[in-house]
């Protein structure tokens, strides 16, 4: 397919990472593409005395903790807190941590890592882990359509991607109903596009990402990201509020995912692992409705 030729065209508006699964994302201006996702995106974790993963459904504090990737380091930031960092390429111990129904290889991150967060959460068994670069973890291959693909900490699948758009709809509705707006950092993408119409991304098949005229990297889009309450925790606050979930539960069921509201949609990497994805980059794709 040549640029230009498919159904929809857009760009690339956005590219987020999240180093830390359920901490704060970091806007970035360019970022490589893993086989698993963006790099360092849910490259490291917070785990339990059980090594069950922490989140925000758990801890709402964990939306205030802004990580940075730096040059060899890990830099965690907290309201009151010194300021952590943990080497990128850090190897402490190995254990075995869950995430959802998975149970991978991680490594432990330290005990002054641990004392940071469990300072900063309040919780006395937290520890701070790393995708172990050793390890695979595979996304189900249900939605991929037998396609094999992998991921890290993430919650399913590789990358998710959402259109400003849907954004936009979204906050016209919560203004109609008397609530302020609210910014894409509740729904934690990695790729936001312009170009396209409110949740456009629910009916494309793959997507191809262009530079300079020659496709770089080829996304499909597998699976409708179903919502938990986290949308209604305010990233600046870590306080929640129902409006949100209440103006999306008004138009994003989704027959897919057994009526559950979803707002974006996961995607796996057909090609392209190694390229370099930047925010302006052309992306193209057709309408592949069920």
């Amino acid at each position: 397919m040549r640029e230009g030729a498919s159904d929809v065209q857009g760009q690339i508006a956005r590219l987020m990472i999240y180093p830390v699964k359920s901490c704060a994302g970091v806007a970035v201006s360019e970022a490589v593409l893993l086989e698993t996702g963006l790099q360092w995106d849910r490259h490291w974790m917070v785990v339990d005395a059980d090594s069950l993963f922490v989140s925000q459904r758990e801890c709402a504090r964990m939306a205030l903790i802004r990580p940075q990737i730096e040059a060899d380091a890990l830099l965690l930031q907290a309201p009151g807190m010194p300021e952590l960092r943990v080497p990128l390429q850090a190897r402490g111990p190995s254990l075995r941590v869950q995430v959802w129904d998975d149970v991978v290889d991680a490594l432990d991150m330290g005990p002054e890592a641990a004392q940071w967060l469990q300072a900063f959460l309040g919780a006395p068994a937290q520890r701070l882990v790393r995708f172990d670069p050793a390890a695979r973890r595979a996304c189900s291959t249900k939605w991929t359509d037998g396609v094999a693909a992998s991921t890290q900490f993430a919650d399913g699948y590789p990358v998710l991607v959402t259109t400003d758009s849907a954004m936009d709809e979204l906050n016209t509705r919560l203004a109609a109903q008397g609530h302020p707006a609210v910014g894409m950092d509740r729904f934690r993408p990695n790729v936001v596009l312009s170009g396209l119409l409110p949740h456009d991304e629910d009916h494309l098949g793959p997507l191809e990402v262009w530079d300079s005229g020659a496709a770089v990297a080829g996304l499909q889009l597998v699976k409708p990201c179903a919502r938990c309450p986290i949308p209604n925790i305010d990233p600046a606050t870590a306080e929640s509020h129902p409006g949100v979930g209440d103006a999306l539960q008004a138009y994003r069921q989704d027959a897919r995912v057994n009526g559950a509201i979803t707002f974006g949609m996961n995607a796996i990497v057909t090609h392209g692992a190694g390229a370099v994805l930047r925010v302006g980059q052309a992306v193209g794709g057709d309408y592949a409705f069920a």
